[in-house]
């Protein structure tokens, strides 16, 4: 029943199983994180602390959940993931979620609670969801609430500046849409694995979900003596993505999520190409299949060439949210980084290159305005989840212009719910409050014996003293 509903998105089969299938993935993923913490109301977090010439004063760090709730604000484009991959975390953490989908497809995110709700599977009240407006209802929040938002940049800036957001000190995490990049290296010219690799990657990053993933390829850095190559390995690939009905079998591209989104898109179009040339796709001129193309919010993809990418700066501003891409320039690896680094921030980068060298300096030069890189050639190519797939055990965010915000990333994403508070005093109480044993604690001689003790009888502290003897 998801899929069906999923095709009113604008989605194909393939597109609806990135959301669906890897939003359910992702609860399975962060369950099996539950054994990585203790059975009890609070995580010790790393080591202790001396704090004293004796040892009778350490200090060590617990997290406990806030007493609040979580207000999730969230994206059009992944109905089910972009609830899932967040409600996942906060619900290990301890927290409750109010759910606040896009309007534009939250039926789909409601089926999906509906379905959640009626397992029973959880607390009555730990999950709610509100498809209508929203709004005032940051005015409620306080200092032990979570709010996250997942959107444009616009919006994701006035609600970080919510007065009540400020006031309470209320964590907020932004994770915006961004400039991402993916860039061949010097190496992977024409007949080479990479090659193919790249133009695979790019043309996939550009159509699935008609373009509308933040992690999309916006800017395709080269090698200027490739350019022409690309060009056309591209274009020929592009020419090939059928575009339609997403029900209907062999479309590769659906529509957009609506019209408002097709304006949107279509302004942003032609913002760019006051700058840069069209050298493949075209607004007017394109075949539908199974629609009215002039009824529904069908976008063709859409390839733009910067001949000066350093002095022609709307690609690294503009976002056209659908299959919108730019090829840009290089002239050595220097300029590749630095390309890459012009987004201002962004949610995700590739280089796909056979060159470990390339490969290091890449990503060490490139990371700081990055929040996940990947490094793609022919001995991961296999098993890669790809440029555009953020991944549960893996953080996914960025800097700058993508919110400066972080989430999933197993364990590290459930801490993000979690309050951190340091505690201090003699190594005994602090062990009876951790429930560890921590160095200069009172040591009590088990009786009877551990091994003779289920587990769960034995107390932290307890300690077999034995003969000294002469270790050889």
């Amino acid at each position: 029943k998801f899929y069906q509903l999923s095709y009113a998105t604008g989605a194909t089969k393939i597109d609806s199983w990135i959301d669906i299938e890897g939003g359910i993935g992702n609860l399975f993923a962060n369950s099996s994180l539950r054994r990585q913490f203790p059975d009890l109301p609070f995580y010790v977090d790393g080591d202790a602390a001396r704090l004293s010439k004796e040892g009778t004063f350490i200090g060590h760090h617990i997290m406990v959940p806030k007493e609040g709730v979580v207000i999730h604000i969230n994206a059009f484009n992944f109905p089910i993931w972009g609830m899932l991959e967040k409600i996942a975390v906060n619900l290990m953490a301890g927290m409750p979620a109010i759910v606040k989908p896009a309007t534009l497809t939250c039926y789909l995110t409601e089926l999906m609670v509906r379905e959640i709700i009626g397992t029973k599977i959880l607390p009555e009240g730990v999950l709610q969801l509100i498809c209508g407006s929203a709004n005032g209802i940051l005015e409620h929040i306080t200092c032990e609430d979570v709010v996250t938002f997942t959107g444009s940049a616009s919006t994701g800036k006035m609600l970080k500046a919510h007065s009540k957001l400020i006031d309470e000190a209320v964590p907020f995490n932004m994770e915006a849409d961004s400039l991402n990049a993916s860039i061949l290296g010097e190496d992977s010219f024409p007949g080479t694995t990479e090659f193919d690799l790249f133009i695979k990657e790019v043309q996939k990053e550009m159509t699935v979900k008609a373009g509308q993933k933040c992690t999309a390829v916006r800017r395709i850095i080269v090698p200027e003596k490739l350019v022409e190559d690309v060009q056309n390995a591209l274009s020929e690939r592009l020419s090939k993505t059928t575009i339609g009905d997403p029900a209907i079998e062999g479309v590769r591209m659906g529509s957009l999520a609506g019209n408002p989104q097709l304006v949107e898109v279509s302004e942003r179009v032609n913002e760019l190409a006051e700058s840069q040339n069209i050298i493949y796709g075209d607004l007017e001129h394109f075949d539908v299949i199974g629609a009215d193309k002039n009824k529904g919010a069908f976008i063709p993809p859409i390839l733009f060439f910067n001949d000066k990418p350093f002095e022609k700066m709307d690609c690294h501003n503009i976002e056209a949210f659908g299959p919108v891409s730019t090829i840009l320039p290089y002239k050595n690896l220097d300029e590749a980084i630095e390309l890459a680094r012009m987004g201002k921030g962004s949610l995700v980068c590739s280089i796909i290159t056979a060159d470990d060298k390339i490969a290091r300096e890449f990503t060490v030069n490139a990371a700081s305005m990055h929040g996940r890189i990947l490094i793609l050639n022919k001995d991961c190519a296999k098993e890669s989840t790809g440029h555009g797939s953020p991944m549960p055990l893996l953080t996914h965010g960025g800097p700058g212009r993508a919110g400066g915000g972080e989430e999933m990333g197993g364990k590290r994403g459930i801490l993000h719910y979690l309050q951190r508070t340091a505690i201090q005093g003699h190594p005994t109480t602090i062990s009876k409050i951790t429930s560890q044993y921590q160095v200069g604690g009172k040591q009590e001689e088990a009786k009877p014996h551990v091994f003779r003790k289920h587990f769960e009888e034995l107390q932290v502290g307890e300690t077999v003293f034995t003969d000294t003897h002469t270790v050889t």
